[in-house]
């Protein structure tokens, strides 16, 4: 069998592109991660910007760059890839999170919280999917499956309350400021862990058995996950 050294240049030349195109843009996540960090400590003690702005002012800029210098051409450097986002992203800032929480208030109110944070966006996943899936039926948006709803559910369900956390001053609401950081947390963590059961199960033939499984799918993962992170929080206090 002859080799088509042609099809094998060609071939390894997109793999470079491609390979080229992901270290650029993981160069410039990094350098815009810095930039957040850096002018959002500069800024801190303004009262008109936040780090919050700053990080997406700097994203606007930073996009609108790109797409001069590609002259409008859909560039690989703007493709957000979810799986950096759930392996490498998201375990840093929930890490954080827990990290800044005020031990004493979060689990004071702890039922209060796990009540909203995941009692709560359980009841708007089921919210969003159905209404997704009657406004998208008169939108006439195209065919989806119901995992794609579900899916939309689970993602729409997180609410972020960064912009709550801004208004608010720990120290003078305690109270407040523990249940909505406290609640925005446990929020995160629920909709990725929705996600993931979806994700990890087949919708495409939906009855009983696949709604026990997408149940103890949602279940295995949350507790395992709560379970694992007290562990190790546990652990690493220890040895501190």
């Amino acid at each position: 069998m002859g080799l088509d050294l042609g099809a094998l240049a060609l071939k390894y030349t997109g793999l470079a592109v491609s390979d080229h195109d992901s270290i650029v843009a993981i160069n410039i996540f990094i350098a815009l991660l810095c930039g957040c960090i850096v002018f959002g400590h500069l800024l801190e003690g303004n009262r008109w910007v936040n780090e919050s702005t700053t990080a997406l002012v700097l994203g606007l800029i930073t996009g609108g760059v790109i797409l001069i210098c590609t002259k409008g051409v859909n560039s690989r450097i703007l493709i957000f890839s979810e799986d950096i986002f759930f392996i490498y992203l998201l375990p840093p800032i929930i890490f954080n999170a827990g990290f800044q929480v005020k031990k004493k208030q979060f689990f004071r109110n702890f039922a209060t919280i796990i009540l909203f944070g995941a009692a709560g966006t359980l009841i708007s996943f089921v919210i969003i999917t159905f209404g997704a899936m009657g406004l998208f039926s008169k939108l006439d948006v195209g065919p989806l499956e119901l995992g794609d709803y579900l899916a939309i559910g689970a993602i729409f369900s997180a609410t972020d309350s960064v912009c709550t956390l801004q208004v608010l001053n720990q120290d003078e609401a305690p109270l407040l400021y523990s249940l909505v950081f406290g609640e925005g947390v446990v929020n995160d963590a629920t909709s990725v862990v929705l996600f993931n059961a979806i994700q990890n199960i087949d919708i495409n033939h939906f009855d009983v058995f696949v709604l026990l499984q997408f149940i103890g799918k949602f279940l295995y993962l949350f507790f395992t996950s709560t379970v694992l992170g007290v562990a190790v929080s546990n652990l690493l206090l220890t040895l501190l």
